[in-house]
């Protein structure tokens, strides 16, 4: 099974529990305001490989996280390439290895959805906004297809990990984190929630693609802000 992938790293320590080799599959249905990595949009680009390469890499790293490591498929958006995602977490699986999934929770395949996350050990689920307003305005994107993903969620019990990005002026305020929390019960099995600070580290990358980037303006996030928002939560 071939796919496209972006780059893999082998010593990630945010992206779910222990040392996780992490592999940025290419192409997102998404264009999030607040993206840092334009260049993961288009599916057909960077280097193409196969489900085979990918477990031979995390293979190698085993030493390294075996004890409560794994992989963990990040992006871009892995489910925009589902057939290939699914044929990575069934080898994993196989192999014993711990699989993750960063996701939107978009750009899936429908008729495979149940079967990917049959082989998915946690959801690492990103959240963009919780009504279908913002949620177009801020993705460029319908919110169904998410809703969708957080019913199967439900349906098939699995572990997650909820992250929210903050953004000064957009969701930096306290009636959308008291809604995100009332929000956060409508899914089963959340383990921990993550604010992220927006920061503007992918500007460069905008100008390097001739992208308009659409926060221009907007300052990196506080962080000590985060922490107030963080005890709301």
């Amino acid at each position: 099974m071939q796919g496209y992938i972006h780059s893999i790293e082998t010593m990630g320590l945010v992206d779910g529990p222990g040392i996780r080799v992490v592999v940025f599959l290419q192409g997102c249905p998404l264009r999030c305001l607040f993206c840092h990595n334009p260049d993961t949009w288009e599916k057909g680009k960077n280097f193409l490989t196969t489900s085979d390469d990918v477990v031979n890499t995390v293979r190698k790293y085993r030493s390294y996280i075996e004890d409560n490591g794994g992989i963990t498929l990040s992006g871009g958006e892995p489910l925009f390439q589902s057939e290939f995602t699914l044929d990575i977490l069934k080898k994993c699986k196989k192999a014993g290895i711990h699989t993750a999934l960063d996701t939107s929770g978009t750009g899936y395949d429908k008729g495979l959805l149940e079967e990917i996350l049959k082989y998915t050990d946690l959801v690492i689920l990103d959240i963009k906004a919780i009504n279908k307003t913002n949620y177009k305005k801020i993705t460029g994107y319908d919110i169904d297809d998410f809703n969708y993903f957080v019913d199967i969620l439900n349906k098939l019990n699995k572990k997650v990990w909820l992250r929210q990005v903050i953004i000064p002026t957009i969701n930096d305020n306290e009636k959308y984190i008291k809604d995100l929390k009332k929000y956060m019960k409508k899914i089963k099995n959340v383990e921990r929630i993550d604010l992220l600070p927006y920061h503007t580290m992918g500007v460069s990358k905008y100008k390097k693609l001739n992208i308009k980037y659409r926060l221009d303006g907007i300052e990196a996030m506080d962080k000590n802000r985060i922490e107030e928002l963080k005890k709301l939560l």
